[in-house]
């Protein structure tokens, strides 16, 4: 297995869900399809497969047998080792104290708002709070919801983390829908008005 299968970001994901609790392959695929966040637009099939068996080579898990659900295909079980969770505590260790800038799609989309112009830009913007206001207000219920049930605030933590981001970003747009409105935000002219 290649050593790169080993820097898929989906591997500090992959032992953590192993730290809660053994499975196979299968299940850890649904848990972060289910997740819903950014990780599981990058959970297919072959790369969650791949990179299990990449860290079962790195001896980061290992397989504890084989289980089979009525007619369905039998399954390997793994189980995180005492290596796999050393490196799981390095690479969270290394992820947390590094304040590294993540380049998002929609970051690299902004670079370029100028072409949409103004109509075009406060269009879009207005839409993307719009949504991003609907999207918040659901994770806020399923916090809630989560804090109603007893679910330790550590356990959930990150749920607000992304409504922190996402609030702040909602905000921000709204500002700026607000100065491209009113024209306090400069437009410059077009090369094809020049």
């Amino acid at each position: 297995m290649p050593r790169r299968a080993l820097d898929n970001p989906l591997v500090p994901d992959l032992l953590g869900l192993l730290l809660e609790g053994d499975a196979h392959p299968h299940q850890l695929l649904a848990a972060l399809q289910t997740d819903g966040g950014a990780r599981a637009s990058v959970a297919h099939r072959g790369t969650v497969y791949n990179t299990v068996a990449a860290l079962a080579e790195a001896g980061w898990i290992t397989p504890l047998g084989r289980e089979r659900e009525g007619n369905r295909p039998e399954r390997t079980v793994y189980t995180l080792t005492p290596a796999g969770r050393a490196e799981l505590v390095r690479r969270l260790d290394a992820e947390i104290r590094d304040p590294r800038r993540e380049f998002s799609r929609f970051l690299g989309a902004v670079a370029h708002l100028g072409a949409l112009g103004p109509r075009g830009a406060e269009s879009a913007l207005t839409e993307r709070a719009t949504r991003l206001g609907t999207r918040i207000a659901e994770d806020e219920e399923r916090l809630a919801g989560a804090h109603a049930r007893g679910v330790p605030r550590l356990f959930v933590i990150e749920a607000e983390y992304a409504l922190t981001l996402a609030r702040a970003e909602l905000g921000w747009l709204h500002g700026l829908v607000d100065e491209i409105r009113t024209g306090t935000l400069a437009w410059p002219a077009s090369k094809e008005s020049a």
